[in-house]
Order: C-alpha cells, then structure tokens, then sequence
C-alpha cells in the first residue's frame, strides 16, 4: 500500500459579491445590445441561482487574474503569509489560464511569492484539478513530497464576456434576421460558468487535531478513442475535427470568435452521463470492488441540474444507487466552476463539521471535453 496521504485543509476563493440570476447579462454584457433568448429557459433548467464573477460590478472591468484568484485559494489554506514555506510541490491547474505560456503554476507561484518549489500544471476542462490533485498524491506517495498544495481556479467571465463577441455579431449583422444572436453553442456556455478557486493542502501526516481526509484511490479514465470534442475553444470543429486557432489569421479569429468556449450539445446530451457514469463506474467497481453500501456521501461534479435525475439513473443503470440524501452539492449557490468545482464543494463539506471520521465520500468528476471521468474515494479520519 505504500504510505498514506491526506487532505488536511481545504480553501475556496469566489470574487467579489454573489451575482444572482437577474444580474448576470449586466455583469456579462449584452452582446450586440440584444439580450439572450437563450438565458431564460438555461438558467430555468441549470438551477443555479448565483454565482461569482472576478468582474467589478462598479467599472464592469476583470478585477482578478486566474492566476491572483488561485493564489488567493492557497493563501486560505495557511494562517499568514509567512508560513506559505510549509509546502514543498505546487500544482495548479486551469482550464483558461491567463496565458498560452507561461504555464499557470509558474503564475500562481509568482502571485504568491512564496520560496522555491516544485512547480507542475495539468491542462485539460474539469477533470485537470483531478490530475493535479493525482500528481500530488503520488509524489507523496513515492516519497518525494511532504506536504503538497493543489489548486485549481477558474475565470470564465473573461471569456464569456460580450466584447469577445462583437466582431463576430457584427460580421454576421446582414443575415441578423436569420440569426439573431450567436450560435447556440457559444451562449449556451455563457449561462452556465461561473468564477472561483479551490485549493487543498496534502500532507504524508493526518492533522493531530480535527479532521482530515484519507485519499483512498483517484481513478480516471478517457473515452477520446470513441469520441470526438465536445467542449472546446481556441479551435472551429469541421467535420467532426478540430482546427486549431493557429490555422486562422487574428481576422478570422474575432469574427468567427474562434477563442471563445463552444460545446456541441447534442453530442454532449447524447454520451456525457452514460460514458462519465456508466462505462467508467463499472471499470472502476471491478477494479476497486466497490459497494453502495460503504459510502456515507456522494459528491457528483455536474454541470446542471438537468443532468441530477440522470446521474441517478446511470447510477441505478449499473445497479450502483446512491439514494439522493447521500448527495452532496452547493451547484445552485456556488455554480459550475469547472475544474475548481469538486474543491469548492469538498470545502465547503470539510468544514461544515458534519464529517464524522470513518465516513467514505464518493466524488464524480466528468468532463465533456473529449469525454473523460474521474472518481474519488476519500475517508475521513
């Protein structure tokens, strides 16, 4: 088995005050001053009744980097600043960094000033704060890490924001009639991400006092050998294939808003809860030997609440129920914060001091990217 590691703190980061249903398109900004048709009947299916934007609701302006958001999250984790010299590997992880290169741990470790570390980024949708959270467990697991800080941080708000899709509302101005806004697959995503940071501190020792959080096993899995992209940006899907942003001239990319984040829902509705679920749980069940019986609490990533009775079906699918009052989510209060969402919602859980050492947490971590999934087994001692 090798030895132990354990979560032993856990901190969010959420910008600014809580942005509620009817203040999103001011905060986001109407694109080509029309307000969306779509918004109304996704926020009605979604369930989220607020959410964070790093957007400053007097000038309208990003008042937060990822990278400054992320830092933030870690700070929450240590009493002052001076004892950030505790961990010794940084592993931080972005769906949209600030930028293509530097890689976000090196910008997350610059914000924070702390001394020289180990630094690593995963890349990916939201499974990357997975991956980085598994980078962090086997390092010390292996021995090479005593304590270990894991990050992931999300700011759609830049991407989403409607002054990214002005050039591309005025190139398609003439035919306006025919298409008054912009493809549903772009303002689709703008109803549903939202802002925010989670982060953990991993340690080989359990904390000597309160709670921490056994990690058991991470297992993932990826389907891109059956699947094409389903959620992607900086690229245009053509016949089932991506076309990488750099194919197009700095024109082509504002009027087609080729940076902006696109998903392809039906292909999204028709495999993301049978693959995330179905085909990687029953992987997983025989690999693990797992029974429903052990876990205390489910915590399932979901974008949406459309997706809740559906996750359940899967679940029942493969007879594997996990009963709704095992579940555990702050989706309508904190909203889909990508790859950040499974740290805000363990957070939030770890320290409401409902945990009672012995329980077993079951978390689900799905990603429609090219349709990857990850659970978590984590024991509270």
């Amino acid at each position: 088995m090798g030895k132990h590691v354990f979560i032993n703190k856990l901190s969010a980061a959420l910008p600014n005050t809580a942005v509620n249903n009817n203040e999103m398109e001011t905060r986001l900004g109407l694109v080509g001053d029309k307000k969306s048709r779509a918004r109304g009947v996704i926020l009605r299916s979604n369930g989220i009744k607020q959410r964070y934007y790093a957007i400053d609701p007097e000038t309208g302006e990003q008042n937060y980097t990822n990278a400054a958001l992320a830092a933030e999250a870690v700070r929450g984790l240590f009493a002052n600043d001076s004892d950030l010299s505790e961990f010794d590997t940084l592993v931080a992880s972005s769906s949209m960094p600030d930028q293509v290169m530097p890689n976000h741990a090196a910008m997350v470790h610059g914000e924070l000033k702390s001394p020289p570390c180990e630094i690593v980024s995963t890349s990916g949708v939201c499974l990357c704060g997975v991956t980085a959270l598994k980078y962090a467990y086997l390092n010390i697991k292996a021995d090479e890490s005593k304590q270990s800080v894991v990050v992931a941080s999300e700011v759609a708000s830049s991407i989403m924001h409607a002054r990214n899709f002005d050039s591309e509302h005025q190139h398609k101005v003439e035919t306006l009639d025919e298409h008054p806004e912009m493809a549903f697959e772009k303002d689709f995503l703008r109803w549903m991400l939202s802002d925010g940071a989670g982060a953990a501190l991993l340690s080989d020792q359990a904390n000597t006092a309160g709670r921490s959080l056994r990690i058991d096993w991470i297992d993932s899995f990826s389907f891109a050998n059956e699947l094409e992209a389903c959620m992607y940006a900086g690229a245009e899907k053509i016949d089932g294939k991506l076309k990488g942003w750099t194919t197009y001239s700095g024109e082509q990319r504002e009027q087609q808003s080729i940076m902006s984040v696109k998903q392809d829902v039906r292909l999204l509705n028709d495999n993301i809860v049978r693959i995330t679920v179905e085909e990687t749980l029953k992987r997983i069940i025989a690999k693990r030997k797992l029974n429903t019986a052990d876990y205390d609490y489910f915590v399932p990533h979901y974008s949406s609440n459309y997706f809740r009775e559906k996750v359940y079906q899967s679940l029942v699918n493969i007879d594997f129920e996990l009963p709704y009052e095992k579940w555990f989510t702050n989706l309508p209060n904190k909203g889909n914060t990508g790859s950040a969402s499974i740290f805000i919602m363990l957070e939030e859980l770890f320290n409401s001091q409902q945990l009672q050492a012995g329980q077993k947490l079951l978390c689900y971590i799905p990603e429609s990217g090219r349709f990857s999934s990850a659970f978590i087994q984590l024991t509270v001692v």
